[in-house]
C-alpha cells in the first residue's frame, strides 16, 4: 500500500458533502446542463438509429484502486482502450479513470435516477475524446470532450469482476490510500450485457461540474452482494493520520452522491435492444 499527496481533510472532500453550497466556489454548478438528472421514462425520446456502442479495454492497463475522500477510484492507462459509436460521432474516446457512487442502505446511492427510483449505486466510467484533444485536462473544458458511461448497482449475487476491487477496500480505508491492482481488471464485465442505454448532455457530477459530458447510462443495472457494497460503505474518508471527525456518518464515505438535477431543455433520449 502507498500514499498519495491530496488537499487537506477540511477542504476538497467536505465541500463534496454539500452540493447546494458548490456554486459558491464552482460557478458551473448553477449552470443549464447539470448532471445528474431523474430519467423520466414517459418524455424519453426513442432515438434514430446510430452505430452501435462499442468499447475495448486492456485489463493489465488498470493501474490502482485509491481512495481520494469521497469514493474509490480506480486509475488507468488508457493507452489502446476506446469507447465508440452510439451518439459519439466519429470520435474515438479512451478510458481515464473509473469510480463508484453509493448510499448508506440499498434504496439509494445512485446519482442518476429512474422515474424518481435510485439504485444502491452507481458506477462512472470516464473517457476523453483523444479525436479533438490533447489531454484531458483540454477535453474537460469543451462540450464534447468527456463520455461518461453510467451502470446501476442493485443488490443480488456476488458480482465476480467487482470482487477485484472489493477485496482490496480494506488495504484502502483511509483517504489517500493506494494499492496496485495485481491481476489487472477488465472494466467490460462491470458492464450490462443488455446495452439499451439513455444518452443526454450533461456535466461532471463533483466540482468543478463542467459542463463537459456526453451521458451514455444504461438501463440493466448490474448485481452486486450486500457484502460487497458493505465494503464500500467501510471506506473512511479521512486521513490515517487524523483524528475521525464526529460527525453523523463517523467518518465514512457513505452517501457520495449528487442530488438530481432539473433536465430544463435538453433531449433525454433512448437507444438499442429492448
Amino acid at each position: 500500500m502507498t500514499r498519495e499527496r491530496h488537499p487537506p481533510s477540511d477542504g476538497w472532500h467536505k465541500k463534496l458533502r454539500s452540493p447546494d453550497k458548490w456554486f459558491i466556489e464552482f460557478p458551473q454548478a448553477t449552470g443549464s446542463r447539470q448532471s445528474p438528472v431523474d430519467i423520466n421514462t414517459a418524455i424519453c425520446q426513442r432515438g434514430r438509429e446510430l452505430p452501435p456502442l462499442e468499447w475495448r479495454y486492456v485489463p493489465e492497463h488498470t493501474k490502482s484502486l485509491v481512495n481520494p475522500g469521497y469514493c474509490w477510484r480506480v486509475d488507468v492507462d488508457g493507452t489502446l482502450s476506446q469507447l465508440t459509436g452510439g451518439p459519439l460521432g466519429d470520435n474515438i474516446y479512451k478510458l481515464e479513470q473509473f469510480h463508484c457512487h453509493w448510499g448508506c442502505e440499498n434504496g439509494k446511492g445512485s446519482e442518476h435516477t429512474v422515474d424518481g427510483v435510485s439504485y444502491a449505486g452507481e458506477l462512472h466510467l470516464v473517457h476523453w475524446n483523444t479525436t479533438k484533444y490533447g489531454s484531458f485536462s483540454e477535453a474537460a473544458s469543451a462540450p464534447d470532450g468527456l463520455a461518461v458511461l453510467g451502470v446501476f448497482l442493485t443488490p443480488g449475487d456476488h458480482h465476480s469482476e467487482m470482487n477485484r476491487i472489493t477485496s482490496l477496500l480494506q488495504f484502502i480505508k483511509h483517504k489517500g490510500d493506494r494499492v496496485t491492482l495485481p491481476y489487472g481488471f477488465d472494466p467490460s464485465k462491470i458492464l450490462p450485457s443488455i446495452t439499451t442505454y439513455w444518452t443526454y448532455e450533461g456535466s461532471l457530477t463533483t466540482p468543478p461540474c463542467s459542463e463537459c459530458v456526453i451521458w451514455i447510462v444504461f438501463k440493466t443495472p448490474i448485481e452486486v452482494s450486500n457484502d460487497q457494497l458493505e465494503a464500500m460503505r467501510d471506506l473512511n474518508c479521512y486521513d490515517v493520520k487524523e483524528e475521525c471527525p464526529c460527525n453523523e456518518l463517523n467518518g465514512k464515505v457513505i452517501n457520495n452522491f449528487r442530488p438530481p438535477l432539473p433536465l430544463g431543455n435538453r433531449e433525454l433520449r433512448e437507444f438499442g435492444e429492448h
